[in-house]
């Protein structure tokens, strides 16, 4: 069964934001986001020196691959999308770009994703990984530029102020910038790697295309169908291509069941639903909005009935557990649905 057969009748997915945002947890100086966590550092401009300190003591040393994966299975899901890079610019796996990667640039020292592919294969698990393939605050050149300065916070709604999609407190000047030089430097590097060091990969995430070009799109699907051509490539790599379409996050209320054509769109008629369990995605200590068991069946139900896969998400802590509540509630869904 090749993976575009296979995805429609995955239903449920994991879905892991965890890299140093997970440490601050939401708080900053004082202060606590009413953003999600993830965007902490764009939320309050936290300059590039300052925040690349996080990487010194990341260290989570209660991280076991086998039970996050061991996780999703429990609770029914057919496959994991971890975020291999997210907009921080922090790997999770070995890079040749530089150091800023959970394997060099850390006390850890391990490469995580080599760590989860195994355990997936292990366990029959799917794998696929999330990869920020245009903002990156780490890089001078690193997209968002065109989207300007707004962010929606937690609970789908605006922050008590806006962020800046590009690093312009590092960098300022953002007509000087040019995306080309970190698509053709960092983007393309780190592409190749995760593409040729994991093994199979189910689907590559991409994420908030807007600088990106319609040729770097289309670079990017042809490099993922070079190394891995059963690989599916999610609608957010951005101008109109891909696979498959990802509907907005959080987006798991449509109009008419059975009609997703007429709210969602698409290309291919496969679609996927990514959701928090709470309200964020990247960990916050604070943030204890947590769907119950039976609301989360009943939105995989229901997107389901639509063909429609449940993306879930967790965010692990600083020490790289899955949080206790999370783990029971997913634990309680599997029970049910069995």
């Amino acid at each position: 069964m090749t993976n575009k057969e296979w995805f429609p009748t995955a239903k449920f997915g994991l879905m892991i934001h965890f890299g140093l945002y997970s440490i601050p947890a939401g708080e900053w100086k004082g202060k606590r986001t009413n953003q999600i966590g993830e965007w902490l550092q764009a939320y309050y401009r936290i300059p590039n020196a300052e925040y690349s300190q996080l990487a010194t003591v990341f260290n989570p040393i209660l991280f076991n691959a086998e039970e996050w994966v061991l996780t999703a299975k429990e609770a029914g899901m057919q496959y994991m999308v971890v975020t291999s890079k997210h907009h921080e610019g922090f790997a999770l796996f070995q890079s040749e770009w530089d150091n800023f990667n959970s394997a060099d640039g850390t006390p850890f020292g391990r490469d995580i994703i080599a760590e989860l592919a195994e355990a997936c294969y292990k366990h029959g698990l799917k794998l696929g990984l999330y990869y920020s393939q245009e903002i990156d605050w780490h890089e001078p050149d690193g997209g968002g530029m065109a989207r300007g300065y707004t962010h929606v916070g937690a609970n789908g709604g605006y922050g008590e102020k806006g962020c800046s999609w590009t690093n312009d407190w590092d960098f300022p000047d953002n007509d000087k910038k040019d995306f080309s030089r970190c698509f053709e430097g960092k983007i393309k590097t780190q592409f190749k790697e995760i593409l040729t060091k994991y093994g199979d990969l189910c689907l590559i995430w991409c994420d908030t295309p807007s600088d990106i070009t319609p040729a770097q799109s289309d670079e990017l699907y042809a490099m993922i169908k070079k190394y891995q051509p059963d690989c599916l490539v999610n609608s957010r790599i951005g101008n109109g291509i891909g696979d498959y379409h990802s509907c907005g996050d959080n987006q798991v209320d449509f109009k008419k069941a059975g009609n997703t054509s007429a709210v969602v769109g698409g290309r291919t008629g496969l679609y996927e639903c990514p959701a928090t369990l709470n309200t964020t995605w990247g960990y916050k200590s604070f943030d204890n909005e947590w769907k119950d068991p039976a609301k989360v069946i009943e939105i995989k139900n229901r997107l389901n009935a639509q063909n429609i896969n449940y993306l879930l998400n967790v965010g692990p802590d600083y020490l790289g557990r899955i949080p206790a509540p999370a783990q029971e509630i997913l634990r309680a869904v599997g029970q049910a649905s069995n």
